[in-house]
């Protein structure tokens, strides 16, 4: 059971590029998005994004890739958050970001959990454990801030990007010839 080291930061470092992607998703929300509960609720958002990332990356370094190692997701995904990132309408930026893309995320690290050897790969386990409370108390923030504000009708695209992001089964581009995939610059 487990990942073997590169396996491990393939995925720290795509899991990474996911939360440099939601925090400047929601960085070019918040000024165009005109209830101010949700701004603040985005900005909010914004700087717990930049943590985990920032988390990741050294966590990163510690498996031996460089430090910030940033892999981009597989295509699908890629594309994916770019037509979620063009949303324009807040009832549905927030649905898709709350709805959608959270939970996702909260499925995606509880597997990487399940799947790797909790002794082994305690400080990733740790990182990502945090990062499921921090998705917890997010959810609870948007309930609370922007539910009260917004007369939220369900987003009309919901139930297709949901469908979309439950075919990706895995978001993670590994390597297939032994080495470590190549990442980007973050």
């Amino acid at each position: 059971m487990g990942y073997s080291v590169q396996e491990k930061a393939e995925c720290i470092g795509t899991f990474r590029w996911i939360e440099i992607q939601l925090m400047e998703m929601l960085a070019r929300w918040v000024p165009t998005t005109p209830e101010m509960e949700v701004k603040v609720l985005f900005g909010r958002h914004v700087w717990d994004c930049a943590q985990h990332a920032d988390q990741l990356g050294r966590r990163a370094f510690e498996l031996r890739a460089p430090l910030h190692y940033t892999l981009p997701a597989v295509p699908a995904y890629c594309a994916w958050l770019h037509d979620i990132a063009d949303i324009g309408p807040t009832p549905e930026r927030v649905s898709a970001f709350y709805d959608i893309i959270c939970p996702a995320m909260v499925e995606r690290y509880h597997r990487y959990i399940e799947n790797t050897d909790r002794l082994m790969d305690e400080p990733t386990v740790r990182i990502l454990e945090a990062a499921l409370r921090d998705y917890e108390r997010m959810s609870l923030e948007c309930d609370r801030l922007a539910g009260s504000s917004l007369r939220l009708a369900p987003a009309v695209h919901l139930p297709e990007w949901l469908a979309r992001s439950q075919a990706i089964d895995n978001v993670v581009a590994h390597s297939e010839d032994g080495r470590r995939a190549r990442g980007v610059q973050a």
